[in-house]
């Protein structure tokens, strides 16, 4: 088993934790983590684009005039995608992007970026992540006091406090345990858990 140091908000050292190999020493394959990303961003796409085809255009029932004798051009309907207001023709339909992801591949794809960034020296365990009120000043400082650029901070339980006081900081991402995801962890530069938020994705993950 390996393990990490568990730091203070005031980065002093309070303890240690160990780690599980099978969740924070994982080999890391590139495909896999590639694979779960591009899982990820399809799953965000609404695909929700569409334009009216000739089928969904109002009237048209009625042929605008007679095939010939009037000089002009024959026609047989006015949706036809020549006229305004007509139909728009090879344009988007509604659309599902989502890219099924085996739970198992989706299970070792986090195990693998928890790795990679226990392997970079980018994992932080605080004792505890929560502040004792809203303000961005206060969570600015404890950013400062460890060091962090662009951290995902992951925490056991919802921390209100935390998430306010974060929320208007560019490049901090504040989520829970249960939610944390393989493109959120590859984005930021750290990754800070809080010590229960450890044990309870080792015990989730293992």
């Amino acid at each position: 088993m390996i393990s990490v140091k568990v730091l203070s908000q005031d980065n002093q050292e309070v303890g240690e934790i160990g780690l599980q190999e099978n969740v924070f020493s994982v080999s890391v394959k590139p495909e896999v983590l590639h694979l779960a990303v591009r899982a990820h961003r399809a799953a965000e796409r609404s695909g929700s684009a569409s334009v009216k085809n000739r089928a969904s255009i109002s009237g048209g029932g009625r042929k605008p005039w007679r095939q010939k004798g009037t000089g002009r051009a024959r026609t047989g309907s006015g949706r036809s995608p020549l006229w305004r207001g007509g139909a728009v023709i090879h344009g988007p339909a509604p659309r599902d992007f989502s890219i099924k992801l085996n739970k198992k591949v989706r299970r070792l794809a986090l195990k693998m970026a928890l790795s990679a960034k226990y392997a970079q020296n980018r994992l932080l365990v605080v004792d505890n992540l929560d502040l004792p009120e809203i303000r961005t000043k206060d969570f600015i400082n404890f950013k400062s006091k460890l060091g962090l650029k662009k951290p995902l901070i992951v925490t056991s339980e919802p921390c209100n406090n935390l998430e306010l006081s974060a929320r208007n900081v560019p490049g901090v991402e504040v989520v829970t345990q249960t939610s944390i995801n393989v493109y959120e962890i590859l984005k930021h530069r750290e990754l800070i858990m809080d010590k229960q938020a450890v044990e309870k994705l080792q015990e989730r993950l293992s």
